[in-house]
């Protein structure tokens, strides 16, 4: 009995600080990985980098760490941790080949906020779609389309497309067609063109406007219109020109034409038809 006391004291001895060993460090190792985390963030944030990404690296870190905390109390407590990691290993694999896509879409969005091809309020078309993002995931991008719509694009496909901002650069040239009849003065149309241009204080000087003609179509001469303006000006600038186009030409006696055909009709005597008939 007395054997079986020792014994059963002498296991306890070792056994015990095994797992006392092995809380220690599940301890130490989680707050340890919560003072990496913190860290990395503040170092992260300090390099300018996406909050997305200083998020998204931080709690992967941490995520890591964790797991090499639990693989370590377990070898502690005398676990075979080989096999632990071959079978995560495994785990990891497959969830790897089914997530394929899911994986491309993280890939993608890690691009996008690396190398940042637009920030969120810019207006970008890709992937089939146009609108003004507001948020860039990890997976997935958000749009805002012009009539209110949520729109939300894989980041895959955003990446695998062409991406047009619209509003990546601070001043964009507006193009108008304006149609003149074949009667009207060109050089008259020339100079309307340009005090319409001159009299708007948010067409730019420089670059300077074009103002040409660009076809002779089939009803008009085709004059082309070229301003620069202010990204944040553009639309209310097309509107507008176009809008005092119209009303300058009207006053000016400039007409405005619009397409025509002429019809031709051909009369046949009819006695000339039965004959040709008969």
């Amino acid at each position: 009995m007395d054997q079986l006391v020792l014994r059963f004291q002498g296991l306890l001895v070792i056994y015990g600080l095994r797992v006392l060993a092995a809380v220690a460090i599940l301890i130490f190792g989680l707050l340890s990985a919560k003072l990496v985390r913190g860290f990395l963030k503040r170092v992260l944030k300090k390099g300018h980098i996406e909050d997305t990404l200083v998020s998204f690296i931080a709690s992967l870190s941490y995520v890591f760490m964790i797991i090499f905390v639990i693989i370590a109390a377990l070898s502690q407590l005398g676990v075979q941790t080989a096999s632990f990691v071959a079978i995560l290993g495994a785990a990891g694999l497959a969830v790897g080949l089914a997530l394929q896509g899911s994986l491309s879409n993280f890939a993608s969005g890690f691009l996008l906020i690396m190398f940042k091809p637009f920030k969120v309020g810019d207006y970008i078309e890709g992937a089939g779609v146009a609108g003004s993002v507001e948020q860039i995931g990890i997976f997935t991008t958000e749009l805002k389309s012009p009539d209110n719509k949520r729109i939300i694009v894989p980041n895959g496909k955003i990446t695998n497309d062409n991406i047009i901002n619209y509003t990546a650069r601070e001043i964009r040239r507006v193009d108008i067609i304006a149609g003149v009849s074949y009667s009207d003065d060109l050089d008259k149309v020339k100079r309307v063109l340009k005090e319409i241009l001159d009299s708007d204080e948010r067409v730019l000087e420089e670059p300077a406007p074009v103002i040409g003609v660009l076809e002779l179509g089939d009803s008009s001469v085709n004059f082309v219109v070229r301003p620069w303006t202010k990204t944040t000006d553009y639309w209310n600038v097309f509107f507008s020109l176009q809008e005092t186009i119209k009303k300058r030409f009207d006053a000016e006696g400039i007409s405005i034409p619009f397409p025509q055909r002429d019809l031709h009709i051909h009369k046949v005597n009819s006695k000339n038809k039965e004959e040709q008939l008969v």
